[in-house]
């Protein structure tokens, strides 16, 4: 909701032809992210409560397991950091070409997040422990991105 009441106040026509696509491609992102993570927290919880009270042998079967059937999740993962990353790039981008007060340092940094996340996703698609700082990095920056909002307006 957030980006797309942002997106509203954006008023040259060039920015908004940019800004509208990019808020729809970082939601699209968010929810196949959240969707994933509810899939991922749905079966460890189940798993958990199968698993309770098994030997060590019947816990790493099934581990083992789960690997096939849950494949298809992490493509969900990938795909919504790389819609997330695309969406932020472009938003980014619009913005800076929105005439308004938006500090310079704040919009660029929001692209090269933007970019970084698309970096990490390719380079080490199921490696959570090195986009884990980046994804606080954006909630930062979005953060940041709300408070000049405040300020400015």
């Amino acid at each position: 909701m957030a980006f797309v009441a942002l997106a509203s106040l954006v008023t040259e026509p060039a920015a908004r032809i940019i800004v509208w696509p990019a808020v729809a491609v970082l939601a699209a992102g968010l929810v196949m992210t959240a969707l994933a993570y509810a899939f991922y927290y749905h079966f460890g919880a189940w798993g958990a409560s199968e698993m309770k009270g098994k030997s060590s042998e019947d816990v790493e079967k099934y581990i083992v397991s789960l690997r096939v059937s849950t494949e298809y999740i992490t493509c969900w993962v990938r795909f919504g950091r790389i819609f997330i990353g695309v969406g932020q790039l472009v938003f980014a981008l619009g913005l800076l070409l929105q005439a308004g007060p938006w500090p310079m340092w704040l919009l660029v940094s929001g692209g090269v997040l933007g970019v970084a996340g698309i970096a990490l996703t390719l380079e080490w698609p199921d490696n959570l422990d090195y986009y884990k700082p980046l994804f606080y990095l954006d909630v930062l920056w979005l953060a940041i991105l709300g408070a000049a909002l405040i300020i400015i307006s």
